[in-house]
């Protein structure tokens, strides 16, 4: 897998195409779920994550309507044709830097990275990916009407690959209105905004369907659901929009798969995650996750590694943390985890699903089987302190 990073590095242009290491950890789900490594060094979402808690003064929908333009024919001014009006202003440039180290172990520019970002928030709030803004603090921001200007990094989160950026506000900013990705059908029109290749290409619309819903990219035991899309997806899109064809946003667009013979395979992820994400980023800086303490398999898991299942579906309690809210329950390895609040878990991601609704300090009951009979423990969730 390829994230859609595009780098500019001593006056030439080249797409980044190291591979991450991916974190190789059996079935540690420590209530975030499951952390994948990144493609091309960076990391994609893997950790479960709960809805964000509101308490922002920004707003999600704003009115970003345009104005049709009427000396077009009405089979010109297509559904298309009125998406990219509406959120293309709102899609914006930033260009990052790039540091490594050298012989001397001494932190030196290397070149630039170059994404995408959508401004969802006449207050200036920007959503990216994390793997877009890097370590830095600020940012470039390159805005459709052509200026620039810099942007704060206020919060990222590299276990979802998303991040914020911060503008002054203004009432004449741009911006997208956010979509209910829950709602997608795959077949249905898909809409891509972005930079590809750099901000010589800025503005870039792409067309296709939503191929596919929760999609996961994984290695082993580590998974993440996204939006499959043909909507031709290139390095510098990362951070970019992904829009239904009545001009919502419905993802923040951030993979593909690159090599020999695969064509128009890219991905998502859903806004309704983002807005969970987005929420705390603006509200705490940082992500703050619940945490059972579980280290568990599930049947696909279980087949992968060779080991034998022949039980109906949950969760084999592998090990439990020492001090974690587990660890205070009457579960034990060698137990199933059954439910958790009534919602089925016969898979490490619906766990992870599960428990994207809940933050630290809630109390969720575990229904579990031991020796064959079906018990309930009350947990009360902690915090998970990996961020």
């Amino acid at each position: 897998y390829e994230v859609g990073g595009f780098t500019l590095k001593n006056n030439r242009k080249y797409i980044n195409n190291s591979k991450g290491r991916f974190d190789k950890r059996l079935a540690v789900i420590l209530l975030a779920a499951i952390l994948i490594g990144g493609v091309s060094g960076y990391k994609l979402n893997t950790h479960m994550h709960p809805a964000g808690d509101g308490q922002g003064t920004y707003t999600w929908c704003n009115d970003s309507s345009a104005p049709v333009d009427s000396t077009l024919p009405a089979s010109r001014n297509t559904a298309v044709v009125e998406t990219a009006k509406r959120v293309g202003p709102a899609v914006v440039g930033i260009t990052s830097e790039v540091y490594d180290r050298d012989i001397f172990n001494r932190n030196v520019e290397v070149g630039q990275n170059v994404g995408s970002g959508v401004i969802f928030d006449k207050k200036g709030y920007i959503v990216t990916n994390n793997h877009v803004v890097g370590n830095n603090r600020q940012v470039n921001v390159a805005l459709s009407d052509g200026q620039v200007v810099t942007g704060k990094v206020i919060g990222t989160d590299a276990v979802t690959d998303l991040a914020v950026v911060k503008l002054p506000g203004s009432d004449k900013l741009p911006v997208a209105e956010f979509g209910n990705s829950d709602s997608l059908q795959p077949g249905e029109t898909a809409v891509a905004i972005g930079n590809p290749l750099g901000l010589e290409f800025r503005g870039t619309v792409t067309v296709g369907v939503i191929s596919a819903l929760n999609r996961t990219l994984d290695d082993v035991e580590q998974q993440i659901k996204l939006i499959q899309t043909d909507a031709a997806i290139n390095p510098g899109n990362s951070g970019g929009a992904l829009c239904t064809a009545d001009g919502k946003v419905i993802g923040i667009n951030s993979a593909k798969i690159a090599k020999a013979g695969v064509e128009g395979m890219g991905f998502a992820i859903p806004i309704n995650q983002v807005k969970a994400i987005v929420s705390q980023l603006i509200s705490n800086g940082h992500v703050t996750r619940p945490y059972l303490g579980l280290y568990g398999i599930d049947k696909t898991l279980a087949a992968r590694n060779g080991i034998s299942w022949d039980h109906n579906g949950g969760i084999y309690v592998y090990k439990i943390a020492d001090g974690s809210p587990l660890d205070g329950s009457d579960i034990v390895r060698g137990d199933y985890i059954m439910q958790i609040n009534g919602k089925v878990t016969n898979s490490l991601s619906e766990l992870r699903n599960v428990m994207m609704n809940y933050k630290p300090g809630d109390k969720v009951t575990i229904t579990y089987e031991h020796s064959g009979h079906t018990r309930t423990a009350v947990v009360v969730l902690g915090e998970d302190d990996e961020k």
